[in-house]
């Protein structure tokens, strides 16, 4: 499987698989698409109105994560499941951040 993530100059770009409206809001497994990409899965209880799920995700992520809500932006996938992310200044700490999603896709 690719990696669900990549560098850009000083972020970290993350490709997400969201599921709104779980019974619990949880990241891990991956999944991959019909052209191959890699995407993280990740599921969260807020349902797909308003951006709720989305700003669900970013939560989530920065909680897990240990990075700032404000410096996670939602570059594609506004009304999609698919999503990407952009961690602003994600390369700088790129070890620590891709070990823990790394450690995220592998688990089921």
């Amino acid at each position: 499987m690719t990696a669900v993530w990549s560098l850009a100059g000083d972020d970290l770009l993350l490709a997400v698989r969201l599921t709104p409206g779980a019974k619990k809001d949880a990241i891990g497994g991956g999944w991959t698409d019909e052209k191959g990409a890699a995407w993280l899965s990740a599921r969260v209880r807020a349902i797909p109105e308003k951006g709720r799920a989305n700003g669900a995700l970013i939560a989530l992520l920065a909680k897990a994560l240990d990075w700032p809500k404000s410096a996670i932006l939602l570059e594609s996938g506004d009304t999609n499941r698919l999503k990407r992310l952009r961690i602003r200044d994600g390369a700088n700490a790129a070890a620590r951040l891709t070990t823990i999603i790394d450690i995220w896709v592998q688990a089921t």
